[in-house]
């Protein structure tokens, strides 16, 4: 999909004729480690989810000229904090001198609604390590966001953190999972995707050797294999109830007599509600399921498991991103991709009309360049380290932000872009991620767009 990984359009390869084996040897196993506090955490943040999708949709288009208010007066705090802050992100975004475009930061009359960070990074993990009291735990959660949106999640050079995985769990409110489910999924065998999987495990960030180094294939087989199982089960649940429900309404129609008995049964009285909203309900929620496997989803498994300590950890981390962030991503016709690369083209148009006009004058728009990334959320892009830096900003911030990201990203190559005569060939693999210019320039943008055009930034995924 870009220099680290498959070009989405590589021909369909026969699967290996190998026997599935459940439980592959990984050259590194590690051990199974949770923290208690984390699980409070993002047990308490999932409680707040809408169960429906439909509700969560309605949820998100009320709140989200607010959140990008909050979130904007947020990172003004601190990035005037900062000594680095957002006016060297700007000046840094060209490899050749400084953007030509000026994206000020509006600082607004409101307050923050959340405070400036004053620990230091080294906190996190006694912020992690402590169980907050119950009221406490949505302050403490907005805490620990602004700690990482300020100094991001300290690691090694590889990349590596001890608290990575834990900050991403309670960012995607992921609730605890026993081991013995996820070995359940495993023993089962292979799921229907499983020859599709095994396509791709093997072209994942192959030329990347850290990843190489740390995650095997097996590993990663077997946390798709099980994801792919855990949504097939979801899918055949709402075919069964589909089913059930249009039988019970069948026969609600034909036995008018048994309506008082249809009364005691929760589906049959929605069934017998007006046609045109049981169908438009169940069509809208059934919309917002992801499927069971789409190509791409390995390199945006990647990341999970060589942040994860565990794959138990890795799985339930991906499959709430997946179930819950972006199911638009792998739904089948991937809509919610083409629904992003529309808009990095409007993002681009609005905040660079000049870098715009000369990519589309050269029949290039965003479905030819950006959709690795836009699927990925840049996990196609190396060097890994730099990736996973993005992503704890991603989930601190919101996994839709990676729609400005890519942008940010283009106008961080726009002189290498305007001065070549075929722009492909520099945006046939982008340039190494730079997440902390990255980043700041993608803030820096957010407050250029409109509020109606970041209400769609926000939902295009779901």
């Amino acid at each position: 999909m870009s220099s680290t990984s498959s070009n989405p359009s590589i021909p369909n390869i026969p699967p290996p004729t190998a026997p599935w084996n459940p439980t592959p040897v990984s050259p590194k196993p590690r051990g199974l480690r949770k923290l208690h506090s984390t699980q409070a955490l993002s047990q308490s943040a999932a409680l707040n989810v809408p169960i429906s999708a439909q509700s969560r949709l309605r949820q998100q288009r009320s709140v989200s000229a607010f959140h990008k208010d909050s979130l904007n007066n947020q990172l003004s705090a601190i990035s005037s904090s900062r000594p680095f802050g957002r006016a060297r992100s700007n000046s840094d975004a060209s490899t050749k001198g400084p953007p030509t475009v000026a994206l000020p930061i509006r600082r607004g009359a409101g307050q923050s609604s959340l405070p400036t960070p004053t620990t230091t990074p080294k906190s996190l993990d006694i912020m992690l390590r402590h169980v907050p009291a119950k009221n406490e735990i949505p302050l403490g959660i907005q805490e620990i966001k602004t700690l990482v949106l300020a100094h991001g999640v300290p690691s090694d050079s590889d990349g590596m953190s001890t608290s990575r995985i834990y900050l991403w769990l309670i960012f995607l409110s992921a609730p605890s999972l026993p081991t013995d489910n996820y070995l359940g999924l495993i023993h089962r065998g292979p799921s229907p995707a499983y020859s599709k999987i095994r396509n791709d495990t093997f072209r994942t960030l192959a030329t990347d050797p850290l990843f190489r180094r740390r995650v095997s294939e097996a590993s990663l087989i077997r946390l798709l294999n099980a994801v792919a199982w855990r949504l097939h089960d979801a899918k055949e649940e709402r075919n069964l109830s589909t089913k059930n429900q249009s039988a019970i309404t069948t026969l609600a129609e034909a036995s008018p007599e048994l309506h008082p008995v249809f009364n005691f049964i929760p589906s049959a009285k929605h069934a017998r509600g007006p046609p045109t909203a049981t169908t438009t309900e169940g069509s809208e929620a059934g919309s917002a399921e992801p499927g069971t496997y789409v190509q791409g989803m390995n390199v945006l498994a990647a990341p999970f498991l060589y942040a994860a300590r565990s794959e138990v950890e890795a799985f339930v981390a991906f499959h709430r991103f997946l179930t819950e962030e972006c199911p638009g991503y792998v739904r089948g016709a991937m809509e919610g991709v083409h629904r992003g690369l529309s808009l990095v083209d409007r993002v681009l148009a609005i905040v660079d009309p000049a870098l715009s006009a000369y990519l589309l004058s050269k029949g290039m728009q965003a479905k030819l360049y950006a959709f690795p990334s836009v699927l990925t959320l840049c996990a196609c892009t190396p060097p890994l380290p730099e990736v996973l830096h993005l992503w704890d900003f991603l989930f601190a911030s919101g996994a839709h932000m990676n729609v400005l990201c890519i942008v940010a990203q283009l106008i961080m190559t726009r002189d290498a872009i305007l001065e070549s005569p075929s722009p492909m060939k520099v945006l046939r693999s982008f340039p190494p991620l730079q997440a902390s210019k990255i980043k700041w320039l993608a803030i820096s943008i957010l407050d250029r767009i409109p509020n109606g055009l970041y209400d769609e930034i926000v939902d295009h995924a779901k």
